[in-house]
Formats: C-alpha cells, sequence, structure tokens
C-alpha cells in the first residue's frame, strides 16, 4: 500500500477534483502545494480556505514545478503538454490524476474495496452510469454514481459510508492520466471526434478511452454498431475469462444484449447463450425511449448483469430512473408542437443522435463548434428537418454545410450570440413549426460564446418556451 505521510505532493488545478485531492493526500500526512495558473477573487476565496487548513496554495503560476516535489497530481483539464508537466518530466517526477489517486486509497480503513463498474464514450457516459446506479439501488446494492459526474471520487472512497459496487463515469481526460485502475467490468458506448485539441489525434483519444478495459476482470462492454469499441476491447489486455459483450439496438446474438418486439433481451449472462435468452425490460421502461437512450440502458444492463444483479432488478430500475435536466428534455407542447431541450448535446455526435429520435424536426442549433465539422450530421438528417433556426458564434459552419446538403430545408440564420437570441430563436422556430412537429435545440456546439454552461442555455430555451406558451394561452 502507498505511503503518502511526508511525501511533498503538487495538486494542479484549484477546482472540484483538486481541492478534493489536496484535502485527502494532506488528511494522510502529505505536505500539499496546490498550484493553478488563475488569479480570480474565486481563486482567492478557495486558497484562504486551503491555508485556513494547512495546505499551500501558489496562484497565477501554472509552470514552474514546486522545489521537493516527488508526485503530481492533476485535475483532468490540464494537458498533457503544460509545462509544469514538462518540468516534472525533467525531474523524474510521475504525474497522475485524482481518479488514479482514488483508486490507490481504496482500502485504507481495511475494508474490502468496492469494485469499479466503469463507464466512458464521446456521449451517453453520464445517462448510462446514473443509469446503472439505479438498477445497482434496485438491486438492494449500496452505490454511487461518482467520477466525472460531478461526486469526487476520492471523496467516496475515503467516505465512512461503506459501498457495494460504484458506478464510475470516467472521462478521456480522467483514464489519460489513471494507468493502473482495473474495473470489474466496463463499457465503452461510443467513439467520435472530440476533445482532439487536448488529446492531439483521433488515436490518442480513443488509446485514453481503450484505457477503461485494460485489467477488467469480468466483463469488456461494446457497442456492436460502433467497431471502434469492440477494437478497444480487442486490444485490452484483461484479466483471464474476462468476456467480451455487446450491445445492440437490433435482436442480440450469443454474448450480446438486444432488442426484440420492444423488449430489452440478454443472451450474455443466461447459461447456453447459444439458444437461451433472457428478457429484461421493455422499451417503455426507458425514459426517454429515444433510439440511443436504450443503447445507454442496454449498456447500462450489461454491466450490472456483470455484477451479477437479476433481471427483475435491471426493469425496476430503468423504471426509477429519471435523466438530468437538458438531455433530450420535453418542455411543452404548445400549438400541437413539441419542444425539446437537448442543450447537453455539445457535438454532433450527440446531436445526431438526438435528431434521430424524431420524425420532423424545426431544429435550433450553433455555438461554438470546437473544430467539429458538420457535413455529415447535416447529411444524416435532412431528411427530417422541416427547417432550422441558427445561432450563435460558429453557426456559419451549419449554414455551409445545409447549404451543401439541405439546400431545400428553410435556414433563419439569427446574426446574434446575446443571451437574448434563445427567446428569438424559439419564436421563428414556432413559426416555422406545424402540429405534430418537433422543436428541437440540439445545437452540436458549445455554449460559451453565449452562456455561462450548457445548463444555462437549456434553462433560457425552457423560459423562452414557456413564454411562448404563455402568450399563446391568454
Amino acid at each position: 500500500m502507498t505511503t503518502w505521510h511526508g511525501r511533498n505532493i503538487t495538486v494542479a488545478g484549484l477546482g472540484v477534483s483538486g481541492i478534493s485531492a489536496a484535502r485527502a493526500l494532506a488528511g494522510l500526512g502529505a505536505s500539499v502545494t496546490v498550484v493553478d495558473g488563475g488569479d480570480s477573487e474565486t481563486h482567492r476565496l478557495r486558497a484562504t480556505v486551503l491555508t485556513a487548513e494547512g495546505i499551500s496554495v501558489r496562484l497565477a503560476d501554472a509552470v514552474t514545478l514546486p522545489e521537493g516535489t516527488d508526485l503530481v497530481v492533476t485535475s483532468p483539464g490540464w494537458k498533457p503538454e503544460s509545462p509544469l508537466f514538462a518540468a516534472a518530466a525533467e525531474a523524474g517526477v510521475d504525474v497522475v490524476g485524482d481518479v488514479e489517486i482514488a483508486w490507490q486509497l481504496r482500502g485504507r480503513d481495511g475494508r474490502e474495496p468496492a469494485p469499479w463498474l466503469a463507464i466512458t464514450g464521446t456521449n451517453g457516459k453520464t445517462t448510462t452510469t446514473q443509469m446503472l446506479a439505479s438498477i445497482l439501488t434496485a438491486a438492494g446494492k449500496r452505490t454511487a454514481a461518482v467520477g466525472n459526474i460531478g461526486t469526487p471520487i476520492i471523496d467516496v472512497v475515503l467516505a465512512d459510508e461503506s459501498y457495494d459496487v460504484l458506478a464510475v463515469e470516467l472521462s478521456s481526460y480522467q483514464l489519460h492520466w489513471a494507468p493502473s485502475v482495473h474495473a470489474h467490468s466496463a463499457a465503452v458506448l461510443n467513439l467520435a471526434p472530440d476533445h482532439l485539441d487536448w488529446h492531439g489525434s483521433m488515436e490518442a483519444y480513443a488509446a485514453d478511452k481503450g484505457r477503461i478495459y485494460e485489467g477488467n476482470s469480468v466483463a469488456c462492454v461494446y457497442n456492436a454498431a460502433d467497431p471502434a469499441t469492440e477494437d478497444l476491447v480487442r486490444e485490452a489486455d484483461v484479466e483471464e475469462g474476462c468476456r467480451a459483450i455487446g450491445f445492440t439496438l437490433g435482436p442480440p446474438g450469443p454474448s450480446q444484449l438486444g432488442v426484440v418486439d420492444g423488449i430489452l433481451v440478454d443472451r450474455a449472462f443466461v447459461t447456453n447463450r447459444q439458444k437461451n435468452a433472457q428478457e429484461l425490460a421493455e422499451v417503455a421502461d426507458i425514459n426517454p425511449p429515444a433510439p440511443h437512450n436504450i443503447a445507454n440502458a442496454l449498456a447500462a444492463a450489461a454491466l450490472a448483469r456483470a455484477y451479477g444483479v437479476d433481471p427483475a432488478a435491471v426493469r425496476d430500475g430503468l423504471r426509477a430512473f429519471r435523466p438530468d435536466a437538458h438531455r433530450i428534455e420535453h418542455v411543452a407542447d404548445v400549438a400541437g408542437v413539441a419542444y425539446i431541450d437537448d442543450s447537453k448535446a455539445t457535438n454532433t455526435h450527440a446531436a445526431q443522435a438526438s435528431l434521430a429520435a424524431y420524425e420532423s424536426i424545426v431544429w435550433i442549433a450553433g455555438g461554438l463548434a470546437k473544430g467539429a465539422a458538420f457535413d455529415e450530421l447535416v447529411t444524416g438528417a435532412a431528411g427530417r428537418l422541416r427547417a432550422v433556426v441558427l445561432i450563435g458564434a460558429e453557426r456559419a459552419l451549419i449554414a455551409e454545410a445545409l447549404a451543401r446538403h439541405a439546400p431545400e430545408v428553410p435556414v433563419v440564420d439569427l446574426d446574434r450570440t446575446d443571451t437574448g437570441a434563445m427567446s428569438a430563436a424559439v419564436r421563428e422556430a414556432a413559426g416555422l413549426a406545424k402540429p405534430g412537429d418537433t422543436v428541437l435545440m440540439a445545437p452540436a456546439c458549445a455554449s460559451m460564446d453565449m452562456f455561462a454552461n450548457y445548463n444555462k442555455r437549456g434553462e433560457a430555451f425552457a423560459d423562452a418556451v414557456r413564454e411562448l406558451a404563455a402568450d399563446g394561452s391568454q
């Protein structure tokens, strides 16, 4: 077991995960210095609190490695080429992330460490992790949804409460800095270009996602519709006996979970899977029953079944699950038109899944493209688009793709990036929509050109829809 007492540890980043790591390691007797390039009022307030707890904080310098450092613990967002890490490499000092520290801290109190059921993917991670936690809870297991989902995993590992099993969401950033994590079972939901500015290439991004399978003991769950996820399973070094388990929206083959006549079916964790299948739940048990959300449910069910959960708990857990806000969330019906908030669709892959869930769409899109191209997205959705309303700083990229691949679709280009543009966009969409249509706000872009985050963008959309409904009722 790693000894922390007396070590000189530098924590990179004064955010939630950095503060969690700093406090945990200081509590174990390490001498901790937190470094951050910021020097805002918020930074100074956090620094004051940590300093009072005996933790050193250095602001406005994210470059210099503190003297005597023997380990750097980084927050997830720091890029591998950061000067601080270059200085660490030159000094022969390892760099790891908070997830790696959490893994090393398991079982310090003498309790049997809770196994990790781990989830990653370009899209759907949070929803799937929450679905899994709901299923495990329905099975009577003491569990928590942790990791990239908002609860620092170090805090959960060191908590007084004992857990049977953890549902762990891991981002590509976290996996990059977690070399020794070996999950009980893990899933890669999908792979599409994202965060390439951080990873440097699609190959590097995929490789970091694939780390989640390393050392798995029971099951590596992959998406049968996304061959790249299965390729990662083939490349992984797993424990003897670990199985590859696929999920599909069609009828499952042996060692797969899938869908038959509206029923979620397991042909992986049954006796004689060549001939037998086990019903788990109905598609109607999934909220909402959009195709990509059914896939999320199948992945969660596969991990739960790998852990030994019975079919009834899968059904009950899916029935009990309620998605977070701004994930294909139905806001209201106004004049026979459904208004859907999918502000969480911050990249083209997520927007593609959202667009595939509806037949006749007035699409509200735009924002910060993060280097994305929109041709494939528009080509796939063209037949479903009644009209498009564009907002945001890089809306022209979507407009150009629409002109190339869906020239017959009416486009309203709102030349605005102020927060009030959302209300105007909703009213434009309402004027274009007909009864039976769906007005879908699935931007395919990040929100920071107009809003603090995707939550604020979604709230602005919902507020605008409610205003529209109120006007219509007067």
